[in-house]
């Protein structure tokens, strides 16, 4: 019967650690873990013009897509404008309108009128033309009878002229270059009107990006300056990795690589490198490595996924490395 001899428990760990850990060391250091951190790119939001405070549509903490309405400013001010700039255009465009168009109806009616009585006229200042010149020619009047009968024609002649030629213009649009000056008014008041309506508009902002609501920095009531942020956004897609690479190793890296990202309780995810600095650093922050402080380091930036990045926190540390997960 052959015996085996009892081996101790601590025996038998320190057997195997020998041979582990110069396994695991030569892993480590063909593939090495750099030290970095989530951080987040944010989009500050705010009004070209200022305002108090009406309306805060969302919190801090919401989730918001692009379109939806964030905040509100009071704008009685530029609703004001708006209704002025309306009516100018409606002004504009009724003379416009107008010029285009001839005299009303009962205007050219009563050149009608004063037409058939100057053609009556006419008629009788004829018919007794002739009949003077008759009795000129058989001796019975005198030749100033014609004279004064071929005056009154050429008068009535030229009365029915004239209102021929009114009639006519009545008929007609305005003259092209007062059209064309309605025109540009017009125009000029349909441009005053969009920028009214802009104005307007910008007192009631909306997202411009789908994201998370990250802080607001006024409650309602409050005067917001112009252009003053009230709320900062961020998008998933502007979650970054950022880690520190040592010099030795910064032929490694490059811009397109995936690498991969773990961090404390999370899964580990994959991101594609976007930047390496051009300029090194001394040190990474000292929360995240006090062991590299007299090592010349690069930033280099990792972008996961949009549909990873909702998992990372800014400022929170990662691990990164090389190789996909």
């Amino acid at each position: 019967m052959v015996k085996i001899a009892a081996i101790n428990p601590v025996s038998w760990y320190l057997f195997w650690s020998a041979l582990v850990l110069p396994v695991a060391a030569c892993s480590l250091q063909n593939n090495p873990a750099y030290q970095g951190y989530a951080e987040g790119e944010y989009v500050k939001v705010a009004a070209p013009f200022a305002g108090s405070l009406t309306m805060l549509n969302v919190k801090r903490g919401d989730q918001v897509s692009t379109g939806a309405p964030l905040f509100s400013l009071e704008q009685e001010n530029e609703a004001a404008e708006h209704r002025q700039a309306v009516e100018q255009v409606r002004r504009a465009e009724a003379q416009l309108e107008d010029l285009k168009k001839g005299r009303r109806p009962s205007e050219i009616d009563a050149i009608n009128a004063q037409l058939a009585q100057a053609r009556a006229n006419l008629k009788l200042s004829t018919s007794q033309l002739k009949r003077q010149e008759e009795l000129v020619a058989q001796k019975f009047v005198s030749a100033d009878k014609v004279d004064e009968a071929r005056s009154a024609y050429e008068r009535d002649k030229g009365r029915v002229a004239e209102l021929e030629a009114q009639l006519t213009t009545a008929r007609l649009a305005a003259r092209t270059d007062e059209i064309r000056a309605a025109e540009a008014e017009a125009a000029a008041a349909r441009a005053t009107l969009a920028q009214a309506e802009w104005k307007l508009a910008q007192k009631s902002v909306k997202a411009p990006v789908t994201g998370l609501v990250a802080d607001t920095l006024y409650v309602q009531g409050e005067w917001v300056p112009a252009g003053s942020p009230v709320m900062s956004l961020l998008p998933p897609q502007n979650i970054k990795a950022r880690f520190f690479v040592p010099e030795t190793e910064l032929a490694r890296i490059h811009v397109g690589d995936t690498v991969q990202l773990s961090c404390d309780g999370c899964k580990p995810l994959a991101a594609q490198v976007s930047y390496i600095s051009p300029q090194a650093e001394y040190t990474p922050p000292v929360i995240y490595s006090k062991d590299s402080r007299a090592k010349l380091m690069f930033l280099v930036e990792a972008r996961p996924r949009v549909e990873d990045a909702v998992l990372l926190r800014p400022g929170q540390p990662l691990d990164v490395i090389p190789g996909r997960p």
